[in-house]
């Protein structure tokens, strides 16, 4: 059973990161196209200078990691709170890009539950200055009114929701559990996550296995409470997957000058 999850809309902001509709102008087209193609440019030139100067970076900073100056990067956003979440919709696709193969990985269920957070630790190891950025909600000098990694946690929690609903009702069981259940996994790893970027007193393999085996003995526990004995490393009669599909945004690409 494939099940779609529609994510919560972003700020208006990230409307200029929408994609490609064709308006029957030709020249038109191809405006939109460029400015599609260039902000998306400026986006990965951002994700480098957070890597150079941590989540205080300026337009500046981003401006002369894209070779360009600040007028020109203040064509394609509005300020730096667009730019924000600009960043905001980069981070979620390169951790949906992970994660969602891992969750819907045709293995048995202790591997499948350590490939999925094996893929989100990958993420904030690589891209930690986004995570703190996101994570913080904002710049010192105009605060942004999406919360980012909350509208993420939110929209994974939904679809872990309706995939262990789904392997419930599969298994005979109150799939009622599965909603706070949901809730109750994302938040732990979550909080899990940011404790360790900020310490790191074991390795990510370690921390990674860690709480694959407190979150198997969790669903192993409850399971056994019913007389269902599963095997941690034969996969399930049914692969159960989730879907996510991001809304569109609006366009708000702009015409030329």
């Amino acid at each position: 059973m494939d099940v779609m999850v529609e994510p919560v809309n972003r700020s208006r902001r990230s409307g200029r990161a929408s994609g490609e509709r064709s308006t029957g102008d030709a020249r038109r087209d191809r405006w939109r196209k460029h400015r599609i193609a260039r902000r998306a440019e400026f986006v990965e030139a951002a994700l480098r200078a957070l890597d150079e100067h941590g989540p205080d970076l300026g337009m500046d900073d981003v401006a002369s990691a894209a070779g360009v100056t600040k007028p020109v990067l203040y064509r394609h956003f509005e300020d730096k709170a667009d730019l924000y979440l600009a960043l905001g919709h980069r981070g979620t696709e390169i951790l949906f890009a992970r994660l969602i193969p891992a969750i819907n990985a045709e293995l048995a269920p202790l591997p499948r539950i350590r490939m999925a957070l094996e893929a989100f630790f990958s993420v904030i190891e690589e891209h930690p200055n986004l995570y703190r950025l996101l994570a913080r909600r904002g710049f010192p000098d105009r605060p942004v009114d999406a919360d980012v990694v909350a509208e993420d946690k939110e929209l994974i929690a939904t679809a872990l929701t309706a995939l262990l609903g789904d392997y419930l009702r599969m298994l005979n069981m109150d799939s009622g559990a599965a909603e706070p259940w949901a809730h109750g996994i994302v938040g732990m790893v979550q909080n899990t996550g940011e404790w360790w970027l900020e310490k790191r007193t074991m390795s990510r393999d370690s921390v990674v296995e860690y709480l694959t085996q407190i979150i198997w003995a969790a669903l192993d526990g409850l399971t056994r409470q019913h007389g269902i004995v599963l095997d941690p490393h034969k996969p399930l009669d049914a692969n159960k997957v989730v879907m996510l599909k991001r809304r569109p945004a609006p366009d708000r690409t702009g015409e030329p000058s």
